[in-house]
């Protein structure tokens, strides 16, 4: 689950950053309102933890651009503002959820799980199984299947082959692959990616996933 972090207090941030990627999410942190904006038009995550209180541009405003442009990501809101109309006014403006500061990691954990299965049920309800040749994947159960038998992935493996499922016939950059894995900031082996594909290959005993020099990988309809 890849998540973005809006927040510009140094020390909440790095805290909550640090928190997240010990529970195996994947964070990239911004801390100014414009920086924000900018990565949700050109990045997908699955989650923004967004503070109120932003330079350049405000949590509130970041908010109202994501459900004017229906970018269905879910959003929790950070505030240290505890008022009533402050969470009712967050809930109108498209918020998911609202935690107020100082607040436990355990907490956001929780909340962040609880969006997870709702996102995940409505999925379920809309029937988003992906196959391709005799390799299924469902999100929702984060199941594998290769020709109606099970197959263990690790978490960054089953992320991974759903964006070649996502993207079959079409290439998938090394960029958005890693970025997706791992977020930004991170000092990553060159060959963290190679080794993730190749384990992909074995596990599913695969040939349609190559590669394409340079550039990144494919898996072939």
């Amino acid at each position: 689950m890849r998540i973005l972090l809006v927040e510009d207090d140094e020390l909440l941030g790095d805290g909550i950053r640090s928190g997240l990627t010990q529970y195996q999410y994947t964070v990239d942190w911004v801390k100014n309102g414009l920086a924000a904006w900018s990565a949700l038009q050109t990045e997908h995550f699955d989650l923004v933890i967004l503070d109120l209180g932003l330079p350049k541009l405000s949590g509130e405003e970041i908010l109202k651009n994501i459900r004017a442009k229906n970018i269905s990501v879910p959003v929790i809101i950070l505030t240290a503002h505890d008022a009533m109309h402050s969470r009712i006014k967050g809930f109108d403006d498209g918020a998911d959820d609202y935690i107020v500061k100082p607040f436990n990691l355990e907490e956001l954990c929780a909340r962040i799980r609880a969006i997870r299965r709702r996102t995940t049920a409505h999925k379920h309800h809309h029937n988003t199984t992906m196959t391709v040749g005799d390799i299924t994947l469902d999100p929702t159960t984060r199941l594998v299947f290769k020709s109606g038998q099970m197959v263990e992935l690790s978490r960054r493996e089953f992320v991974l082959l759903q964006m070649l499922l996502e993207n079959s016939g079409k290439v998938l950059s090394r960029e958005q692959a890693t970025q997706s894995l791992y977020g930004w900031g991170y000092d990553i082996d060159s060959n963290a990616l190679e080794v993730h594909i190749h384990n992909l290959r074995k596990k599913l005993k695969c040939k349609n996933i190559t590669t394409i020099r340079g550039v990144g990988y494919m898996l072939a309809k």
